[in-house]
C-alpha cells in the first residue's frame, strides 16, 4: 500500500460544479422554472421570499447540483457532501455496532443532530439509532442519490424559522420535478480488489397534462465489505501453540461492512383550479448489512471457554475450536411520505398547508456467537431487538408581501406547525439477554459482542409540540434588505422556547454586498433520549443475585437520587457576518465568519456506584445518565470562489472552498472542561482546516473533471486498562480524477477514480493490538483508491 501526505493544496475536481456555482450553469441544471428573469436561480431555503436567488440570500447558503451529487461514487449522501462541501465531516466508524451503518455526520463540528434536513422544504425525520452522546440526526444513506435535482445547504442558525436542530445549517434536499427517463449502471472496486459494489438506478418522469408532473425515482446497490487488516498478535501465538487448527487471517475484518439497499422515492403535483396545487412526495428505503466484532481468543477468554460446574463435559472450544468472531447485523427499513395543497389565493397572498409522517425502524442481529451462561443450550444466532422512530407533523404556512410604498413589497411569512415525535425499544430474543445457569460460575450472559434489548430497556414514549412564527424581510432601499424572524414553540416533555433572528444585506455597489446575521438557537431533547435505558444484566458470583448496570432515563427515581436533572434545550447564540460577489465575466465568491455559542449541551455522566442505602429493586451496581452538560464555542471562516469561462472550443471551471473551523469547550458541570478525554473530543477530533478544489473542462460530448481534497491534522482518542491515549495525524490531501464521453446523443460513459494516488494516512499504533492499521475514527476514507465506471442513459 501507498502512503502520501501533502501540505498543498492543488485544484483538481472530479465534477465541475461545487459548493459554487456560476449562476448560468447552476440554472441549466434546474430549470428555467426555479430561475428570475436574469436566470439565476431562486433559493427556497432560509427565506420565505420567492425572489431570493443565491447571490440576494441573507445568510450564505450553498447549492450543489444534480450533476455534481452524481459524481461520488458513493450511493451514500453523507459521502457526497463530505467531499463537496469543507465543513462537513463524515467518518466511518467500522465495528461500532450501529454507527457502522448509520454513520454520524457533522456540519461546522457540531453534534450530527444540531444540522436539520429537509426534503423539499419539510422536515425529514431522525433516524432510530441514539448515537453518541445520544444524538438522533436523520439518516441520509436512506434518500436515493437519482431522485436529487439540487441540494441547498444554509450554513446559519434557522430555529427561529424551522425550529428545533437548526443551529449548525440545515441542508435541503429537492426532488426532481422534471419529465423525462434516466438509468444508469455503476460499478466500483479498490485497489486493493475488495469493496466491490454494483450500482443501478432509474428515473421517469411524465407530465400530468399542462397542470403538473409525477416523477418516480429508484436506486439498488449491493456493496462488499472492506479489510485493511493485520492478523493480531495473539492470533498468530494462538495459532503457533495449535498447529492443529486453522486460524483465520485475519481473524476479524476493519473495513466497511457489507451492505444491501433499496431505495426510492415519488414526487407529484398537480394543479386541481387556478391557485391551488395538490402535492405529494415521499421516500422509502429497505436494507441490510454485517460487520465484524472482535475476535474471541479460546486462549484469554475464561468466561466464555473455562469449565463450568453447571455442564459438566461440555465446552465451547467443540463449537469454536479456533475462537470466534461475532457477526453483527442490521436490516432496517425507512419512509416519508408528505401530502399538501398550495397556491395563491391573490397576487400578493400564498398559501401551503401540509402533513407528513415518517418512520425509521432498525432490527439488529448477531451471527456466529453464543450466550455462554446457557452452555449447550446456547444458540449461536440471536435477534437482538428493534429501534423506532416516527414523526408525524402538520403545518400551514403563509405568506403575504405587504406593499409599503418601498423598493419592494414587504415579505411577511407566518405559520404553525403541530409535531408528535415518539421512540420505541422493543425487546430481542430471550436467549439474547438471558442469565443461565452457567452465570454462576462466571460464564458471561447475554449474546456476546451486544446483548439484546431486554423488557427492562422496552417501551414507548412521545412528545408533542406546538409552534407558530413570524418572518419578516423588507427593503427600505434598494441597495438594503432587513429581516427579523421569531418562532415560539411548547413541547409536552419540558415547556416552551422562543428564538430569534435578525439579518441584513447591504450592496453599495452592483455585484458586492456584505451581509450578517444574528440568531437564537435550540434543539429540543427527543423523547429517545428522555426516556430510553439502556442496560445489561449479569450474575453476582459470589451472592449469585441478577444485577443490573448502564445507562438511566433522567427521570428514573434512581438517577434523580444520584443527581440527575430533567433534560432541557441546548441553546445556541450564532453570529455570521461575511462579503459575497459576482461578476459579469464569471468570478463569483463570497467570505464568510462566523461565532455559534452553545450552552447545556449534551453528555453522559461519569458512571456511578450505587450504595446499598439507595431504593433499589432492580439491583442497579452501577449507572450513568443524559445530561446538560457543557458549553462550547465555535468559531470559523467559510470561503468560496468559483470561475467559469469558456477557454478555445470547450468550457472551464473552477472552484475552491475553504472551511476553518475551531470548538473550545467553555465550561461544564461533570468536569467536561477539566478531562483531557472530554476536551479533545470536541476540540481536535475533527480537522481545524478543511478544503476542496475543483478544474472541469468540457468540449463537445468529452468532459475531464478533476479534484482535490485537502484535511487538517486531527487527534484521535483511544481507551485501554490504564484510560485513555492520544495520537495526532498529519494533514492528507485526495485526488479524484474523471473522464467523460457522450457516445450518442442519449448514452454518456465515465470513468474514474477518487483516491486516485492510493493514499493512506499514519498507521493508527495505540488501536494496533486489535489487528487494525488505520484509526476507525478518520474524518475521511481509510480504504485507498477505488476505481469505477458508469454508463447513464437518459431520454
Amino acid at each position: 500500500m501507498k502512503r502520501m501526505t501533502a501540505c498543498a493544496l492543488v485544484a483538481l475536481q472530479f465534477v465541475a460544479p461545487s459548493v459554487a456555482m456560476a449562476a448560468d450553469a447552476v440554472s441549466a441544471d434546474v430549470g428555467a422554472d426555479f430561475a428570475d428573469a436574469d436566470g439565476d436561480l431562486i433559493i427556497v431555503t432560509g427565506t420565505r421570499d420567492a425572489r431570493r436567488t443565491q447571490f440576494d440570500t441573507l445568510a450564505p447558503i450553498d447549492i450543489l447540483p444534480s450533476k455534481a451529487i452524481d459524481s461520488s461514487v458513493s450511493d451514500d449522501l453523507s459521502d457526497t457532501l463530505a467531499q463537496l462541501l469543507p465543513s462537513f465531516n463524515v467518518q466511518r466508524l467500522p465495528a461500532a455496532d450501529g454507527l457502522a451503518f448509520v454513520r454520524p455526520a457533522t456540519l461546522r463540528g457540531l453534534s450530527p443532530d444540531q444540522t436539520l434536513v429537509l426534503v423539499n422544504g419539510k422536515r425529514y425525520h431522525r433516524s432510530a439509532l441514539p448515537g453518541t452522546r445520544g444524538a438522533q440526526a436523520a439518516d441520509l444513506a436512506s434518500i436515493p442519490n437519482l431522485a436529487i435535482k439540487r441540494i441547498e445547504v444554509l450554513r446559519d442558525g434557522a430555529s427561529a424559522q424551522y425550529g428545533s436542530d437548526a443551529i449548525a445549517g440545515v441542508i435541503n434536499i429537492i426532488l426532481d420535478d422534471q419529465p423525462g427517463m434516466e438509468a444508469f449502471g455503476q460499478f466500483s472496486q479498490y485497489y486493493e480488489g475488495d469493496g466491490k459494489a454494483y450500482r443501478t438506478g432509474g428515473q421517469g418522469g411524465v407530465r400530468l397534462g399542462d397542470r403538473g408532473a409525477l416523477v418516480f425515482s429508484g436506486e439498488f446497490t449491493k456493496s462488499d465489505a472492506t479489510s485493511r487488516t493485520r492478523q493480531r498478535a495473539d492470533a498468530e501465538a494462538f495459532q503457533a501453540a495449535n498447529p492443529g487448527l486453522n486460524i483465520p487471517n485475519p481473524v476479524q475484518r476493519w473495513g466497511q461492512p457489507d451492505l444491501r439497499s433499496v431505495r426510492a422515492s415519488v414526487n407529484a403535483d398537480y394543479e386541481i383550479a387556478d391557485g391551488a396545487t395538490l402535492y405529494a412526495f415521499g421516500t422509502i428505503a429497505d436494507g441490510e448489512g454485517v460487520t465484524d466484532f472482535n475476535w474471541r481468543n479460546p486462549a484469554n477468554t475464561a468466561n466464555v471457554y473455562k469449565p463450568s460446574p453447571a455442564f459438566p463435559g461440555f465446552s465451547f472450544t467443540d463449537l469454536y475450536p479456533a475462537g470466534f468472531t461475532p457477526r453483527f447485523g442490521t436490516e432496517y427499513d425507512d419512509y416519508q411520505i408528505v401530502g399538501g395543497l398550495r397556491g395563491e389565493a391573490s397576487d400578493a397572498f400564498s398559501y401551503d398547508f401540509s402533513a407528513s409522517v415518517g418512520r425509521n425502524r432498525i432490527d439488529y442481529t448477531m451471527q456466529e456467537s453464543l450466550n455462554a451462561s446457557m452452555g449447550p443450550d446456547s444458540p449461536t444466532s440471536f435477534y437482538l431487538g428493534r429501534l423506532r422512530q416516527r414523526e408525524v407533523n402538520l403545518n400551514a404556512d403563509f405568506v403575504y408581501r405587504l406593499p409599503l410604498g418601498l423598493a419592494d413589497p414587504a415579505n411577511i411569512a407566518f405559520g404553525a406547525e403541530r409535531r408528535k415525535e415518539s421512540y420505541a425499544i422493543y425487546p430481542g430474543d430471550p436467549a439474547s439477554y438471558a442469565i443461565g445457569p452457567g452465570a454462576a460460575s462466571g460464564l458471561a450472559p447475554n449474546s456476546n459482542g451486544f446483548p439484546g434489548f431486554s423488557p427492562l430497556n422496552a417501551g414507548e414514549w412521545s412528545q408533542t409540540s406546538y409552534a407558530g412564527y413570524l418572518d419578516v424581510e423588507v427593503s427600505p432601499a434598494e441597495m438594503l434588505t432587513l429581516g427579523a424572524a421569531g418562532r415560539y414553540e411548547d413541547f409536552s416533555a419540558f415547556g416552551d422556547t422562543f428564538n430569534y433572528k435578525l439579518s441584513a444585506r447591504l450592496e453599495p455597489v452592483s455585484g458586492v454586498a456584505v451581509r450578517a446575521t444574528y440568531s437564537t438557537g435550540f434543539r429540543a431533547p427527543t423523547p429517545g433520549q428522555l426516556n430510553a435505558v439502556n442496560t445489561t444484566q449479569g450474575l453476582d458470583t459470589t451472592t449469585l443475585q441478577i444485577f443490573n448496570r448502564g445507562r438511566l432515563s433522567p427521570s428514573d427515581p434512581l438517577a434523580i437520587a444520584l443527581g440527575a436533572q430533567p433534560l432541557k434545550p441546548e441553546k445556541s447564540r450564532t453570529l455570521t457576518a461575511g462579503l459575497t460577489f459576482q461578476s459579469d465575466f464569471g468570478l463569483t465568491g463570497s467570505i464568510d465568519v462566523y461565532q455559534i455559542k452553545l450552552r447545556d449541551r449534551f453528555g453522559q455522566s461519569r458512571t456511578f456506584t450505587v450504595p446499598d442505602t439507595f431504593p433499589n429493586p432492580q439491583r442497579f451496581t452501577a449507572v450513568n445518565y443524559f445530561t446538560n452538560d457543557f458549553d462550547t464555542r465555535t468559531r470559523g471562516i467559510d470561503v468560496v470562489l468559483a470561475y467559469a469561462r469558456d477557454i478555445g472550443a470547450g468550457r472551464a471551471d473552477v472552484n475552491l472552498a475553504y472551511n476553518y473551523n475551531r470548538t473550545k469547550v467553555t465550561s461544564g458541570i461533570t468536569d467536561a472542561i477539566g478531562n483531557a478525554t472530554q476536551r479533545v473530543l470536541f476540540e481536535d477530533r475533527l480537522p481545524k482546516h478543511n478544503a476542496t478544489a475543483s478544474l472541469g473542462y468540457t468540449i463537445g460530448g468529452f468532459g475531464l473533471q478533476a479534484r482535490a481534497r485537502y484535511y487538517g491534522a486531527w487527534t484521535d482518542v483511544s481507551g485501554n486498562a490504564t484510560g485513555e491515549v492520544f495520537q495526532r495525524f498529519g494533514s492528507m490531501v485526495l485526488f479524484d480524477l474523471s473522464a467523460s464521453l457522450k457516445l450518442s446523443e442519449h448514452v454518456t460513459i465515465r470513468a474514474g477514480a477518487e483516491n486516485l494516488f492510493d493514499s493512506y494516512p499514519d498507521e493508527a499504533t495505540n488501536q494496533a493490538v486489535r489487528g487494525l492499521i488505520y484509526s476507525r475514527n478518520a474524518p475521511y476514507d481509510t480504504d485507498g483508491g477505488q476505481y469505477y465506471v458508469r454508463l447513464g442513459i437518459n431520454f
